[in-house]
């Protein structure tokens, strides 16, 4: 099989883990709430399990603070370059301090983009607080990387619609480049035309598992090689159970090797 890159990940700390926005999730999934931050070897003994290569792993920021800092997530970085990536995270209410993070976190630190979950804000990604953070990525040459589709934490979920928002953006920012976690359902449709639509847009499958990807995203990937992107949403589900039952997609050789690994690669300059 393929090398395979995992572009939605997390090595979760205790209160990104507890965090009482997540108790929705742990109800559907089993998970529990833990004492102390899980230790790196257990994310690789699961990547390894998956047989998963190298994960981009997130920064989480919230209005009510971090989540998962990007100091934590550049000490994993560090500790481990051939496993993991780091993706920044920013406080969204400070843009100047915001786009400061960022430059540190790319050219100081060599972070490969920027995650913004919008359901956290609760703010449409074309609200006027994005903006400066969107022109810093183009200049830095790094992808934004958002949330489309409903929020399993229960929260709104207007802001992960793909039309209007990732549509406009694109417009706006035709240099950006959008890496558009969750496959967009229900609004899988919308979120494929306006991949087909945008040169720069792109989608990753994190938060789902083979078996629940939509028919007619199976059709795009099957059809448009370059524009889907492995992912998994660790730890809401581990690397195993995400790649479970790839050859039923009924990809190419090409394709697969594509959708796991080569579109990461060539996308996020890996």
């Amino acid at each position: 099989m393929s090398d395979i890159i995992d572009v939605w990940m997390q090595h979760p700390t205790a209160r990104f883990i507890n965090n009482p926005i997540f108790e929705s999730l742990r109800r559907w999934t089993g998970g529990q709430t833990v004492e102390e931050t899980p230790p790196a070897s257990l994310t690789l003994g699961l990547m390894d399990e998956g047989k998963v290569n190298k994960g981009l792993i997130s920064a989480w920021y919230a209005p009510h603070g971090d989540m998962i800092s990007n100091e934590e997530v550049k000490e994993l970085v560090d500790a481990h370059p051939d496993r993991f990536a780091g993706l920044a995270g920013v406080d969204l209410r400070n843009p100047v301090k915001a786009v400061q993070e960022l430059r540190r976190c790319v050219n100081d630190w060599g972070f490969k983009g920027l995650r913004i979950v919008q359901w956290l804000w609760e703010l449409p990604p074309t609200n006027p607080y994005y903006y400066p953070l969107y022109t810093a990525c183009v200049e830095l040459d790094v992808p934004v990387c958002l949330q489309v589709g409903h929020t399993g934490p229960l929260r709104p979920s207007e802001t992960g619609r793909p039309i209007p928002y990732i549509d406009q953006i694109a417009l706006d920012f035709p240099d950006l480049i959008i890496v558009c976690g969750h496959i967009g359902y229900p609004w899988t449709e919308e979120m494929i035309a306006v991949a087909r639509k945008h040169p720069n847009v792109y989608i990753d499958t994190s938060a789902y598992t083979v078996s629940r990807y939509p028919a007619e995203l199976v059709s795009y990937m099957q059809s448009d090689k370059h524009k889907v992107m492995f992912g998994t949403n660790y730890p809401m589900l581990t690397h195993a159970q995400c790649v479970e039952s790839l050859e039923s997609l009924g990809l190419s050789e090409v394709a697969l090797e594509r959708f796991l690994s080569g579109n990461a690669k060539r996308v996020f300059g890996l």
